[in-house]
């Protein structure tokens, strides 16, 4: 990699952890053990439907809590590296996959933002799952993706990305401010672009909107109803409260459109 590259990934350097235990606590509460992001294994199959991970080496870029990573070394029989950017989530992880067994077939590597720490042409498929928004230069991600791919290796992923380029709404702008998270959230188009200017090929796109729209508003009314007082009960009826308004301001824009959850692909040639 060149300096200007490694500088534009060091922008998001002065780092501190944005999914706690507690963070973790309420997602697997909503999502299912070990998962940080909506769908679960049903999802991720989605997402990697059609490529053979038999015996590959998986990058599981943004891991989190490890479910994902444990689902495609135990379903899909791949060698799998975890990786995130958050301490506390690599631990779950860690401890997870030791409980399920599988520790010689994910491990989970933690270090800050920047240039990934792996060598080039490392892995066979880059996975990841809605995170990569948190990654404010998309184009020095991808340049990193594809570094680290083999030749002839695929990029499979989920983003949650907006439908515009353009100033966000002042819905998205309450949602995000809701959040309260590092939300770096481009078009398909911008993401399209930054993975050609990678090298990447045959990219694609599927739009996920009308899928998680639903979703979300169930997710909503489980917050409000029948998981309220079990979820109160480990994370805090403040931190559930504060949730069912960030849920809320969600569903807003995703019924809108302009949150646009997306499955990517592309092939290093």
């Amino acid at each position: 990699m060149n300096s200007a590259t490694d500088t534009r990934m060091a922008d998001a350097s002065a780092h501190e952890a944005e999914y706690d235990d507690t963070a973790i606590r309420f997602l697997e509460a909503l999502w299912g053990e070990g998962y940080l992001s909506p769908g679960g294994p049903d999802e991720v199959d989605r997402i990697v439907a059609g490529l053979d991970l038999a015996g590959k080496s998986v990058l599981d870029l943004g891991c989190g809590a490890g479910g994902i990573a444990l689902h495609l070394a135990r379903r899909h029989q791949a060698q799998v590296t975890g990786f995130d950017v958050e301490e506390p989530v690599i631990v779950q992880a860690r401890r997870a996959a030791h409980t399920a067994g599988l520790d010689q077939r994910a491990t989970f590597v933690q270090a800050p933002p920047g240039p990934l720490p792996f060598d080039d042409g490392a892995f066979d498929v880059v996975f990841s799952k809605d995170s990569m928004l948190h990654v404010p230069d998309k184009h020095a991600l991808f340049a990193e993706i594809f570094r680290v791919l083999k030749s002839g290796g695929v990029f499979a992923a989920s983003d949650w990305m907006i439908g515009h380029d353009g100033e966000p709404s002042g819905d998205m702008k309450a949602y995000v401010e809701a959040e309260g998270l590092s939300f770096s959230m481009r078009s398909p188009a911008a993401y399209h672009a930054a993975m050609r200017e990678a090298g990447f090929v045959e990219v694609a796109s599927e739009d996920r909107n009308a899928w998680y729209r639903e979703v979300a508003r169930g997710e909503l009314e489980r917050l409000k109803g029948p998981l309220y007082g079990r979820v109160a009960d480990a994370v805090g009826a403040a931190y559930v409260d504060k949730n069912i308004h960030t849920w809320s301001a969600m569903q807003k824009v995703l019924d809108s459109g302009e949150h646009r959850p997306t499955h990517l692909r592309g092939r290093k040639p």
